[in-house]
């Protein structure tokens, strides 16, 4: 019998772009964006450890995106199940009205997922991995998959980059850089660690995170309060970083928990593997 490629397969163009480095910078640049949103960000820092165990909840991600992407589809609807029941148990207050509502209305996991797979297609594509305009149309449009897992009816969900621009378009005046989000972006630059890797932390992950930062939107810069860097110096480095990361050789980087990557090519054979600028062969 043939095996269960998952919901994606080998053929899709998130299968190829997933197994970018730059995905990590990207995951960081989703979580500035995500922040922007008053009741998504409150519904975080009410129901969330985050502060407490930074690495653990984006390995978490890390760890959904991958079962999501490279497992089985068996493997993929079981960990969108699981989301869903979390999210429909928690609640937050909202922090202007003192309303009570659930993190699963429907508008906020819209919002939280369309700032993750945008941010997943700008850094990795402005980072150097080559994309055609309709092979972006088409990982978008492949995220609607995604999207139902975590409880959104993908007729809903923008599916290409045209639909993607208007949605933020609409959602702009909504968005806020309040309490909660510089709480955030203060996290971001200095998560807790442990005393004898902090000089780890000022030197490797606040670059990440200023880098992920520098590649938001203007109005994003905007709504922070700092001054937005110049696109062309924003784009050379992250070009640089991803030239960088991608001289490591995939085999090592996959070995790294928790290797859905590996397990999706030992279940499916060689031809699994993902190769940047295969995508859409």
């Amino acid at each position: 019998m043939d095996a269960d490629a998952g919901l994606f397969t080998p053929d899709s163009v998130t299968w190829q772009m997933h197994g970018d480095p730059m995905m990590w910078v990207a995951g960081v640049r989703a979580l500035y964006l995500q922040a922007l949103h008053p009741r998504a960000v409150r519904g975080v820092l009410e129901n969330s450890d985050f502060r407490r165990d930074a690495w653990g909840r984006l390995l978490r991600t890390a760890d959904f995106v991958g079962a999501t992407t490279y497992g089985t589809s068996e493997a993929a609807e079981r960990a969108g199940a699981r989301v869903r029941k979390i999210h429909s148990m928690l609640g937050a207050t909202d922090p202007d009205t003192g309303e009570r509502y659930g993190v699963d209305e429907p508008e906020l996991l819209l919002w939280v997922h369309c700032a993750e797979i945008d941010s997943y297609l700008h850094v990795v594509r402005r980072s150097g991995f080559r994309l055609t305009d309709a092979q972006a149309d088409r990982y978008l449009a492949e995220h609607r998959v995604s999207a139902r897992l975590v409880g959104l009816d993908p007729a809903v969900v923008p599916g290409d980059r045209e639909e993607m621009a208007a949605y933020f378009e609409k959602m702009r005046p909504r968005l806020a850089a309040g309490a909660d989000a510089r709480v955030v972006d203060d996290f971001l630059l200095r998560p807790p660690t442990h005393p004898l890797l902090i000089p780890a932390r000022e030197l490797l992950w606040r670059r990440v995170a200023r880098l992920a930062y520098a590649s938001l939107p203007p109005y994003a810069h905007e709504l922070y309060g700092r001054p937005a860097p110049e696109p062309a110096v924003v784009t050379r480095r992250l070009r640089a970083t991803g030239s960088l990361l991608r001289c490591v050789p995939a085999r090592l980087r996959w070995q790294l928990p928790p290797k859905h990557i590996l397990r999706a090519m030992a279940r499916l054979g060689p031809h699994a593997r993902p190769a940047p600028y295969t995508s859409g062969r």
